[in-house]
């Protein structure tokens, strides 16, 4: 008895869930200019962009949307994968949607392809984000690495993690394994 009182009580880990997350957000938890996003049940700060980062993600954008209409570019916005994981990827290619998804957030099922651009989250984007991509379901994922100027490609979703992943470096080029369209050079990529 005298060993509980020493001890103090154990603290609990209570998951939020994407609606107490959005509620949490309309009731103002967060600043305006706060970069949050939830991941397994837990608010993340996102890391600081910088400007090799920025380029990246225009660069990526104006690629993806040269390809024409067969899907919606979505840039730096939520993705909700489950009840517990509202990441909010660099790039995700989405299903067409007549109303643009302007009624209710993208799902995991509207995902074609996501694309995370990192410098000092390298670790976090390939360990936790893409567990959680791939067990969403998202077929393809890309990590553009700038910290070792590489482009990651993985596919082949299974529970934990990705069955299928291809480095490509400078000089190469990254294709993907879900749409044929997609060959970029590396270089380019990476600036």
């Amino acid at each position: 008895m005298q060993d509980l009182a020493l001890n103090g009580p154990t603290p609990r880990h209570f998951p939020i869930t994407v609606e107490i997350y959005h509620l949490m957000a309309d009731k103002g938890a967060f600043a305006s200019d706060d970069r949050v996003e939830l991941i397994g049940g837990e608010i993340f700060d996102m890391s600081p962009v910088g400007s090799l980062h920025v380029r990246c993600v225009n660069f990526l954008n104006a690629y993806f949307s040269r390809l024409g209409q067969q899907f919606v570019v979505s840039v730096q916005n939520p993705i909700v994968l489950d009840s517990e994981s509202e990441p909010q990827p660099d790039i995700a290619l989405l299903r067409p949607a007549p109303d643009l998804y302007k009624d209710e957030l993208p799902r995991a099922k509207d995902v074609i392809l996501i694309v995370e651009v990192a410098d000092s989250s390298v670790e976090f984007d390939r360990g936790l984000k893409f567990s959680r991509y791939a067990s969403a379901g998202i077929s393809e994922a890309w990590l553009i690495d700038l910290a070792h100027d590489r482009v990651e490609v993985h596919s082949l979703p299974k529970e934990n993690g990705f069955g299928l992943v291809k480095v490509y470096t400078r000089g190469e080029n990254a294709v993907s394994e879900t749409i044929a369209e997609i060959d970029l050079a590396v270089d380019d990529t990476l600036g």
